[in-house]
């Protein structure tokens, strides 16, 4: 009797030291939420993930921000389903919010799909909601842009036409060259066809709206691996941007379109936004 009531206590103990660790993990590790961000410009409710680092609830302080893009026939799931999100949030304390960009939204406001205003969308309304809601540092010094392909070319040109809103773009494996008159993966049907629409498309496109940069000392890292189909569109705005002597980093590296290369090379981007921030800080 006296050895089951023993056993008894030390299960109820082992019990609750387990519950106590379960609950630590969750008061002190980064929180990651999915969220409803309303869209007036679209008039539907698009989804986000939201990501808070642990130092989020453990202070008061305010955090700068990381809007991560989705590629093309992607969405905002695509990041957090492919990696986890979590301990690179609290390892660089930003706030990374994963967006919906649109099956093909591309970043840009379409003239002819009006529900597909992701330009808008992503530049001033997510913003604004962030900025309402969570602690963050709400100005363009704690703003920061990262993407994949479709979310590179958003972020890039996302900064270049709101340099007043970022402070810095990552473009991993972007779309860089808006100007040839393939369909390229939905543009035509939210921009018009190129041979009618050239003006429009080229207004959209990275390597066109490099030149809004200039001057503007913005903390531009571009990334792509060797072996990818969009690499050479990213030489040439790399090349473009060293001529206007716009100051960015560029990598290049053995990979190829993939999600591997993606996952591994977003720290980089992290840490290189970590590092513009504090400079910009002190």
């Amino acid at each position: 009797m006296f050895m089951k009531d023993l056993m008894k206590k030390v299960m109820q103990l082992l019990s609750l030291l387990i519950l106590s660790i379960a609950l630590v993990e969750v008061l002190f590790s980064a929180q990651l939420d999915t969220l409803i961000i309303p869209s007036a410009a679209m008039a539907k409710n698009p989804k986000a993930v939201v990501v808070l680092p642990d130092k989020y609830r453990q202070t008061n302080d305010s955090f700068p921000v990381v809007y991560l893009l989705h590629g093309w026939s992607g969405s905002y799931r695509d990041w957090p389903t492919k990696m986890d999100l979590k301990p690179l949030a609290d390892e660089y304390d930003f706030i990374i919010i994963c967006p919906d960009g649109g099956y093909a939204g591309w970043y840009v406001n379409s003239p002819i799909v009006k529900d597909s205003q992701y330009e808008t969308y992503i530049a001033k309304e997510i913003v604004v909601f962030i900025d309402k809601n969570f602690r963050t540092i709400a100005d363009s010094t704690g703003r920061y842009l990262c993407g994949l392909s479709m979310g590179g070319h958003g972020a890039f040109t996302l900064l270049a036409k709101y340099p007043e809103r970022f402070a810095g773009a990552g473009c991993l494996s972007g779309a860089m060259a808006m100007t040839g008159g393939e369909r390229r993966a939905g543009l035509a049907d939210i921009l018009g066809d190129y041979e009618t629409n050239q003006q429009r498309w080229e207004e959209n496109s990275a390597l066109i709206l490099a030149d809004r940069l200039v001057g503007r000392n913005k903390a531009i890292l571009i990334d792509c691996g060797v072996d990818d189909f969009l690499y050479q569109t990213n030489v040439l705005l790399h090349k473009k941007m060293l001529d206007l002597k716009i100051p960015h980093d560029y990598i290049e590296r053995p990979g190829a379109h993939t999600w591997g290369y993606w996952t591994n090379a977003l720290e980089y981007h992290l840490l290189f936004f970590r590092k513009n921030f504090n400079m910009e800080v002190k």
